[in-house]
């Protein structure tokens, strides 16, 4: 079985990351979605929240799996026995951040890292211009999935 892990911290799922599985779910057998737990970071959103609107988003999608975890990645890869990471980039910089964690992850466990451009219509989008958005009252409709709307 060809699995993946999708490691992120999904404050909140965005239409991004939802495009970047969608398509990951085409290249593997499975695709993990595994939220790191980081007691150092200030969430919008709780875990519970993140883990939920990732389950919502997906729950009509039997390849895809979200869970949480701790510690490195390559050690949770190992763990669950998937044999890549998937990630996705928005731009030149996202390249650079990426390429040096690849990189540092083959030398230390041989994960393989695979990459796929974000869609060039959410490729502008990022949780942090979201966390933004909502902060100050805005319409982020249009840059989450429907299960990320807060009622």
């Amino acid at each position: 079985m060809k699995r993946a892990l999708f490691p992120g911290s999904f404050d909140p799922l965005t239409l991004g990351h939802y495009d970047i599985i969608k398509r990951g779910v085409q290249l593997f057998d499975e695709v993990v979605i595994a939220i790191g737990i980081n007691a150092d970071k200030n969430y919008m959103f709780t875990l519970e929240e993140r883990k939920k609107f990732i389950e919502e988003a997906f729950k009509e999608e039997p390849k895809v799996k979200v869970v949480t975890y701790k510690g490195m990645t390559i050690d949770f890869c190992k763990e669950i026995d998937a044999e890549f990471i998937l990630r996705g980039l928005r731009n030149p910089a996202d390249f650079e951040f990426e390429k040096a964690i690849a990189h540092t992850n083959r030398m230390l466990s041989k994960i393989e890292t695979i990459f796929l451009l974000t869609a060039a219509s959410t490729s502008y989008i990022s949780s942090s211009i979201v966390r933004d958005v909502i902060r100050n009252k805005g319409d982020y409709s249009v840059l989450v999935p429907d299960s990320v709307r807060v009622k």
